[in-house]
């Protein structure tokens, strides 16, 4: 793939987004691999806005669209690999994929991750988890690239990691190229058995046959957002084209695919006005939004 093939212009990025909803992006760069990428970063000019984008489920880009560069990491066609005991995923590969992969190797500890509808990169960026586990839990360390193009080996002890956080502790902007995980001997079988039972309990508990972003707010401590959503009476609160999930109610759904970006943010804002108002809890809203609005 030469640039010019992996360069489009006014791309939609409700293509890339799993709301299926939001504008345009000015420049969508879709790399070949870790050297063309560097290549490209060297090309673009040093005040450019970039956003690196993996599978866009954690994403809404407003109605007007991106005024920068979006790089897209996710390929099909990647997948994990051993290196040395560890296993070797890049940033664009999914998930749930590495999940499989561990317990195809006999590996325990990664099972979560199949719970996780994101890419590697944006399960890095964010410190994804669910059912109790966290992506950073399992990181050995992690390959980065800055706008530069400079590719460099970072250790876990350089990052500050918490709750649905990561950063590098130097404050230094650098974006996830993959990362060594590091994990236990374990059964396979039961490993693949835990796997299926979580994805059971997702497709019984969440709305996925709707475009969705996932959870929408981080839960407050020792609370959930969802619980305080369903008290305040939002479940079925619509929006344009958008509506608060029946079946989970921290989910935002677009079930016609015709909500806007501002439908999904507009409630967004209103859910939280609510629940701030009734309940005096302020939610945080775990989903990145960026770009212009129409």
């Amino acid at each position: 793939m030469n640039m010019a093939e992996a360069l489009h212009f006014r791309e939609p990025m409700a293509r890339h987004v799993s709301w299926r909803a939001g504008g345009p992006a000015e420049r969508c760069f879709i790399p070949s691999g870790i050297e063309a990428l560097a290549q490209f970063l060297r090309s673009l000019p040093r005040e450019e806005p970039l956003l690196f984008v993996g599978l866009g489920s954690n994403l809404l880009v407003r109605d007007g669209g991106f005024r920068g560069t979006v790089i897209l990491m996710h390929s099909a066609k990647r997948s994990a690999r051993m290196d040395r005991g560890l296993i070797y995923a890049e940033a664009g590969v999914a998930s749930p994929k590495v999940a499989r992969f561990a317990a195809r190797e006999h590996l325990t500890g990664a099972e979560f991750l199949a719970g996780i509808p994101g890419s590697v990169g944006g399960a890095l960026a964010m410190n994804a988890g669910c059912y109790g586990a966290e992506t950073w839990d399992i990181v050995q360390r992690a390959l980065t690239i800055d706008r530069q193009g400079e590719v460099r080996e970072r250790k876990k002890e350089q990052y500050e990691i918490g709750y649905r956080h990561c950063q590098l502790r130097s404050g230094k902007e650098e974006w996830f190229l993959a990362a060594w995980f590091e994990l236990a001997k374990g059964d396979g079988a039961a490993s693949s058995a835990r796997i299926k039972e979580l994805l059971a309990k997702r497709m019984a508990t969440q709305p996925l046959s709707q475009p969705n972003a996932g959870s929408v707010f981080r839960n407050p401590p020792g609370d959930h957002a969802a619980r305080l959503i369903e008290a305040c009476g939002l479940k079925g609160l619509a929006r344009g084209g958008a509506r608060v999930s029946e079946k989970h109610a921290n989910f935002i759904v677009n079930p016609d695919g015709a909500a806007s970006a501002a439908d999904i943010e507009g409630l967004i804002v209103q859910v939280r006005q609510t629940v701030l108002e009734k309940t005096g809890i302020e939610l945080v809203p775990e989903v990145r939004i960026v770009g212009e609005p129409a």
